[in-house]
């Protein structure tokens, strides 16, 4: 079985490519960003997931794998408008169907992120990263002595990815597998799915995100007219939490939007509204740690998907 350092590929200058203005003040993100180093000030980690095992397994069409490389590509070259550091952690890469493997990896490299108080932003990889995600924040907070803390997922997705992970596990199953953990744990489950596709989605999967307790809003309801209740129906869900962990599927974006996924949403969620809904979860407070899922390069459209994801980590990133 490979050791996690042997599945970790570390910073690659060459993927921070852009332009350079000579007027003052006119930096971009190739300029500033840094490779991670033990010690340094808190600031934000991007960590790559370099993994669509969970896809494959899942009959999705893979190629998620290449995500975080086009990620930073895109990411390159977008206007600076942080004062906090910002740095590039390396991947963690899965070696063929290992996802378990690369799962545990990916957890035992966010928890000592945490524990030096930078916000990880894990870019993805198939959507089995979350799960991976989870794992590595629930050690976090186990090491420092909490015992049945509210953490509040969010997860922005046309997907529930609630299927019984008994039969196999995959991309389509992470959040069934964390309801299992906090179970295990004496935890309380705390899920909110927004963008939900009900033509994408089984009856089965629907009782159980009802069973769970889910807070869910479907695609159709995420419109400019109730974008303000949405917005405090968000509100009122992370006022009642004490952690927030915050996944974008980039499926639930409309495919002319997002072309570049594994499933791309015939409806989907207009990035313009998507935009106040990351807006409130990172100003909450709250947020511990955040993932984008689904980048597919290989099935992307003059680079698209990979835009709007860039875009997403941009904003994620302006509080600081």
């Amino acid at each position: 079985m490979p050791s996690d350092t042997s599945l970790h590929q570390d910073f690659d200058r060459s993927l921070w490519q852009g332009r350079t203005d000579p007027e003052p003040d006119s930096e971009r993100w190739h300029q500033k960003i840094q490779p991670l180093a033990e010690g340094g000030t808190p600031g934000c980690a991007l960590l790559g997931f370099a993994c669509d095992a969970g896809v494959a397994r899942n009959q999705g069409r893979v190629g998620a794998a290449d995500g975080p490389a086009a990620l930073r590509r895109a990411l390159a070259p977008l206007a600076w408008h942080r004062q906090g550091a910002a740095y590039d952690a390396g991947d963690v890469r899965c070696e063929g169907d290992a996802m378990e493997v690369a799962q545990q990896a990916l957890a035992n490299r966010l928890v000592p992120l945490m524990g030096e108080g930078h916000l990880p932003i894990v870019l993805g990889g198939g959507h089995e990263v979350a799960y991976a995600s989870w794992s590595g924040l629930a050690q976090h907070l186990t090491a420092n002595g909490e015992t049945a803390p509210r953490v509040g997922i969010v997860n922005l997705d046309a997907h529930f990815d609630l299927r019984d992970p008994q039969h196999v596990r995959s991309s389509g199953t992470p959040f069934s597998q964390i309801a299992e953990d906090c179970a295990q744990r004496g935890w309380p489950f705390r899920y909110a799915c927004l963008g939900v596709s009900r033509a994408a989605n089984t009856r089965a999967l629907f009782n159980r995100a009802d069973e769970l307790g889910v807070m869910v809003r479907e695609d159709r309801d995420i419109t400019a007219p109730r974008l303000t209740g949405i917005e405090q129906d968000l509100a009122d869900f992370l006022r009642d939490c004490d952690h927030l962990y915050l996944t974008i599927d980039l499926d639930v974006l409309p495919a002319a939007e997002a072309p570049g996924v594994s499933a791309p949403a015939a409806r989907g969620v207009a990035l313009a509204l998507i935009e106040p809904l990351i807006e409130s979860i990172r100003d909450c407070g709250k947020l511990r740690l955040a993932d984008l899922a689904e980048l597919n390069p290989g099935r992307d459209i003059d680079g698209r998907t990979a835009r709007a994801a860039a875009r997403l980590v941009h904003l994620l990133t302006l509080n600081d």
